[in-house]
């Protein structure tokens, strides 16, 4: 029989795994170190971008900070204005109010029949004292102040007999409830 000593094959074959086994590790630890290189140069790069963009945005808010104080200050000088314009507005309104009164008034009384002795007025009622020569006018008095939709719950408070140049004559005294610009149009509308 013929005796072949494997023993050195046995041992080749060893040592080429070995080396073969060595070699795949080092391929794969030189992928592993490619891929982490990769990878940290790519974040690196996110970072840098990123970085950038947080610094153009920041100076973008700054100036749209500043614009944004421009537009509350312009914002504060209109609110400003317009509350002058409501009080010019309102004063003249106040202004114009006592002379629309009488006027209204002189067109509402019933010529050569009664005449008026004291109007006095506030904000939302006028109360009036006068002379008239008969109830009956007094009453048209009173119809004409409640048709004319400048005034609103128009009462008698009280009627006196009073003797003037030789003629019997009635004092009266009445008040109402001023009725603003705006509802008087409104009740108009309604009408």
């Amino acid at each position: 029989m013929i005796r072949i000593n494997l023993l050195p094959f046995r041992a080749a074959r060893k040592s080429e795994n070995i080396r073969r086994q060595v070699s795949l590790f080092l391929l794969s630890l030189i992928l592993v170190v490619l891929v982490t290189g990769y990878l940290q140069i790519s974040l690196i790069s996110k970072i840098n971008k990123l970085n950038e963009k947080i610094s153009t945005t920041s100076l973008e808010l700054s100036k749209y900070e500043a614009q944004a104080k421009e537009v509350d200050a312009i914002k504060k000088s209109l609110d400003n204005l317009e509350k002058r314009t409501e009080v010019m507005k309102q004063l003249d309104t106040n202004r114009r109010g006592p002379v629309k009164l009488l006027e209204s008034m002189s067109e509402l009384i019933v010529p050569n029949r009664m005449w008026l002795s004291s109007l006095t007025a506030t904000e939302t009622a006028v109360k009036l004292t006068g002379t008239a020569l008969d109830n009956k006018t007094t009453a048209d008095f009173m119809k004409n102040l409640e048709s004319s939709g400048s005034f609103s719950k128009v009462q008698l408070h009280a009627i006196t007999h009073k003797l003037a140049q030789k003629q019997r004559m009635k004092g009266f005294t009445i008040t109402c409830t001023l009725v603003q610009p705006s509802q008087a149009n409104k009740g108009k509308e309604k009408n």
